[in-house]
């Protein structure tokens, strides 16, 4: 039987410690590693998020997909109103299309990326 267990996801993005800094913000997760091409968040939860230059990076465009969405993190918050703030505050965009009915939401990291809040 296979045994792999998930280490960490790695985002494309043009600038690696803008957008470590937004996710390090939004889940108090810490740097474990950091180059000018590469960095890495921590949390000891086993999974690492790391960031990676990647030279012509083409934001995603959601909903539509001329630019594919790449990759699509979601995040469980307690209190869902207060961690959609946090988010906007720390540089996420929401754009108009939410699908969900509610029940989760939709952001966009500032490379573009959209990824969810949810409250399960």
């Amino acid at each position: 039987m296979p045994g792999a267990v998930l280490r960490g996801v790695t985002l494309d993005c043009a600038d690696p410690q803008t957008l470590a800094g937004f996710y390090g913000a939004l889940t108090g997760m810490r740097e474990l590693f950091s180059t000018d091409e590469f960095v890495a968040l921590t949390d000891d939860s086993g999974c690492d998020l790391g960031f990676q230059r990647v030279d012509g990076y083409r934001a995603p465009q959601w909903p539509g997909q001329d630019v594919p969405q790449q990759v699509h993190l979601d995040f469980r918050a307690d209190d869902l109103d207060a961690m959609e703030v946090l988010a906007l505050e720390l540089g996420a965009t929401k754009p108009d299309h939410q699908p969900g009915d509610g029940r989760w939401r939709v952001l966009l990291d500032p490379a573009g990326h959209p990824f969810c809040l949810t409250s399960s």
